[in-house]
C-alpha cells in the first residue's frame, strides 16, 4: 500500500513538470528550444526552466523529491482552465518553478535571493519586495505555484485592463485605492537601485523624484496629489510608448 501511494505521488509530480508521458508509460522526450520565452522566463523568479527527470532515477532521488515537495499545486487541467496557458506552457512553468522552489512555496527572503541574481549589479532587494507583495495575493508571506502563474496569466495574457491593474495594485503600496507621490517615489528608488550605480548615462541622484514629478504631471488629472486606477487606466492608455512595451509580451510563452 505504502508503495503504491508513493508511485502515485511520484506518478502526479510528473504529470505536473510534463517529465512523464502518461500514455506510454516512457519519460517525455521534448527538448526545450532556447527561445525568447526561455530567455524572458529566466528573468522571472522561480521559473528557470530545468531539465526534466527520467523515470530511470533512483528510489533515492525519487524520495527526495517526494520529500521536499511540501505543497502539490492543483492539477494542470485545473490550472489550465483558471489561467490563459496551455497544459504544456504550465509544465514548463512548473519545471522551473520546481527547480528553485523544491518546497512547492517560496517565502519572501528566497524570492529576494532569487531574483538578486538577474541584477548583480544592483541592489533588487526592495523591488522584490514590492513584486513578492503582488503576487502573494492571499497576504500568508508565501507564493505557491499558483500565485506565480495566476499574476503571470495577467501580465503576459491578460487585457490590457488586467494588465494595468496588476501593475496598479503594485504600485499602491499600501492597498488604499490610489498612488501617492511618496508610494510612486518607493518604488522608483527601488527600481533605480536595482538597475545599479553604474548605468550609462549615469543617473542622477534627483532622477526618480524627477520621474515622479513627471508621472503625476501626466497623471494626476485633477491635481488632488493622488492617482487613481481610472486616471491611472486612462493615462496609459493614451501614451503610445507604455501601450507597446506592453504589447511586447503578448507572444512571449
Amino acid at each position: 500500500m505504502k508503495q503504491k501511494n508513493r508511485d502515485q505521488s511520484l506518478s502526479e509530480s510528473r504529470e505536473l513538470d510534463g517529465s512523464y508521458d502518461q500514455l506510454t508509460g516512457n519519460p517525455s522526450t521534448s527538448q526545450s528550444k532556447k527561445t525568447i520565452k526561455q530567455r524572458f522566463l529566466k528573468l522571472l523568479p522561480c521559473c528557470t526552466p530545468s531539465t526534466a527527470p527520467s523515470i530511470s532515477q533512483s528510489n533515492v532521488e525519487d524520495d527526495f523529491e517526494l520529500s521536499t515537495v511540501c505543497h502539490r499545486p492543483e492539477s494542470m487541467d485545473k490550472l489550465e482552465e483558471q489561467t490563459k496557458f496551455t497544459k504544456k506552457e504550465l509544465q514548463v512553468l512548473y519545471r522551473g518553478f520546481k527547480n528553485e522552489c523544491p518546497s512547492g512555496v517560496v517565502n519572501e527572503e528566497n524570492f529576494k535571493n532569487i531574483y538578486s541574481q538577474f541584477f548583480p549589479q544592483g541592489d533588487s532587494s526592495m523591488y522584490a519586495h514590492f513584486l513578492f507583495e503582488a503576487f502573494d495575493t492571499n497576504k500568508n508571506g508565501s507564493v505557491s505555484f499558483e500565485d506565480f502563474v495566476f499574476g503571470l496569466s495577467i501580465i503576459l495574457r491578460g487585457t490590457i485592463n488586467d494588465r494595468l491593474n496588476w501593475a496598479f495594485n503594485l504600485y499602491d503600496l499600501n492597498k488604499d485605492g490610489c498612488i501617492t507621490k511618496e508610494e510612486m517615489l518607493d518604488i522608483m528608488k527601488s527600481i533605480y537601485d536595482m538597475m545599479g550605480k553604474y548605468t550609462y548615462p549615469t543617473m542622477m541622484d534627483d532622477a526618480p523624484r524627477e520621474h515622479v514629478e513627471s508621472f503625476f504631471q501626466k497623471m494626476d488629472q485633477n491635481r488632488d496629489g493622488v492617482v487613481t486606477i481610472d486616471e491611472f487606466i486612462d493615462s496609459c492608455k493614451k501614451d503610445e510608448n507604455i501601450m507597446q512595451s506592453m504589447q511586447l509580451f503578448d507572444n512571449v510563452i
